[in-house]
């Protein structure tokens, strides 16, 4: 067996196991997408190898369709975490938050996306090119998502033993490693250079799924308050954004009655 063979089924071996684990410690009851997500991913790798091994001509339709799929479940991962890490204060929080979670989350992609463009993709079809950019769009996001959490840690209450992080950790690290290989490849690594990054980017990912296993095979830490910092900030975005949607209703209104009139 080949070395990518390996790391392969090491991978499968491994996201079988950590899922086990999230059903165990029903990891599944806080993190549902996450936890949906790791069920979709080694389904989407089994399905993609069974492809390029026996309908090889349905390969790419496949891999380009799996990769769509991938990065919108990753989007709604992200913002179950983003609503997750506010758990301790939602209750001060407007009704439709989340939502405002996903729509920060949107913003986030759409600033990040013009410089996630890659000139390694110029050879690719317009299809092919927007979706691989779609996908280095969302791992620049996890990229940036884990710094600005482990960055606000403290005001945030929130440390390595917590679920958001441990998650948000093992997303980054990953998508860290596989943005600094595409960046790597598209230099013009050629021959066994290029297999030797793509190996790597594999090793990377099994590495990150034996963390979350371990991980979650512990008892989770218990989710502290904010610090009287971050709580102060959130009433008051909290408020904001309740005056804005009462004026934006009480426009409305006046607008109507004046239509009637």
């Amino acid at each position: 067996m080949t070395l990518d063979g390996i790391i392969s089924f090491a991978g499968y071996g491994m996201s079988i196991a950590l899922i086990a684990v999230v059903w165990i410690k029903r990891v599944y009851k806080d993190f549902p997408v996450f936890s949906a997500y790791l069920v979709w991913d080694i389904l989407d790798n089994i399905g993609l190898y069974a492809t390029a091994r026996f309908h090889p001509h349905f390969y790419v339709v496949a891999f380009l369709t799996a990769l769509a799929i991938d990065s919108v479940f990753m989007l709604a991962v992200l913002v179950e975490l983003g609503w997750s890490i506010l758990r301790p204060f939602r209750s001060a929080l407007p009704r439709g938050a989340i939502v405002a979670v996903a729509i920060l989350m949107g913003v986030l992609c759409a600033i990040v996306w013009p410089f996630a463009h890659s000139v390694a993709y110029a050879h690719y079809g317009p299809q092919s090119r927007l979706l691989l950019h779609l996908q280095q769009t969302i791992a620049i996001v996890r990229i940036l998502f884990f710094l600005v959490l482990a960055g606000c840690s403290q005001l945030l209450s929130i440390n390595w033993r917590d679920r958001e992080m441990q998650i948000a950790t093992g997303l980054g690290i990953y998508s860290l490693v596989s943005v600094a290989v595409s960046i790597i490849q598209a230099g013009q690594a050629v021959g066994q250079l290029y297999i030797y990054l793509d190996q790597l980017v594999m090793a990377t990912n099994v590495c990150c799924l034996m963390y979350w296993l371990i991980s979650f095979a512990r008892q989770a830490a218990a989710r502290r308050e904010f610090t009287p910092q971050m709580q102060n900030f959130l009433l008051a975005v909290a408020g904001a954004a309740r005056s804005t949607r009462i004026s934006m209703t009480e426009a409305g209104t006046t607008q109507l009655h004046d239509r009637e009139k």
